[in-house]
């Protein structure tokens, strides 16, 4: 019974080393947007005057917007879609599909202008996109 307890107990620590190695490596590798420069900056006042307050909330504090709530996620008309902090054009229409996750979906986005990082706030990793342009979440 000892050797079952000390096997599970080292084959936990061993799970949990692995996570908190990957989690400094992707730290330590420069993917933290917080350090990117990005090429529309501005201060935390002008983002607040220039953003309602749930846009300033998602976009710069990287919140999500309720599940099913956004008025996006039933669009249908074609076109772009655009950065609400920048204006950058982000998504064609053209590659939105319906994924029933609750929030918009595209299968690609305009090359070079989505960033990609890990993010690991609620326990596990999943990948957020950003603005290339502004860092806006």
């Amino acid at each position: 019974m000892k050797k079952i307890i000390l096997l599970t107990l080292l084959i936990l620590s061993a799970c949990k080393g692995n996570s908190q190695t990957e989690k400094e490596t992707l730290s330590k590798s420069g993917s933290d947007s917080d350090l990117t420069e990005y090429a529309v900056t501005k201060t935390d006042a002008e983002w607040r005057a220039s953003l309602t307050d749930m846009e300033y909330y998602v976009l710069r504090k990287a919140a999500t917007e309720n599940a099913f709530s956004s008025e996006l996620l039933n669009n249908k008309e074609k076109g772009t879609y655009v950065c609400a902090g920048c204006g950058a054009e982000l998504f064609r229409s053209e590659h939105k599909f319906k994924s029933g996750t609750g929030w918009p979906s595209f299968d690609r986005a305009i090359e070079g202008m989505v960033e990609y990082d890990v993010d690991y706030k609620i326990g596990y990793p999943r990948t957020e996109e950003h603005c290339a342009r502004c860092g806006g979440h």
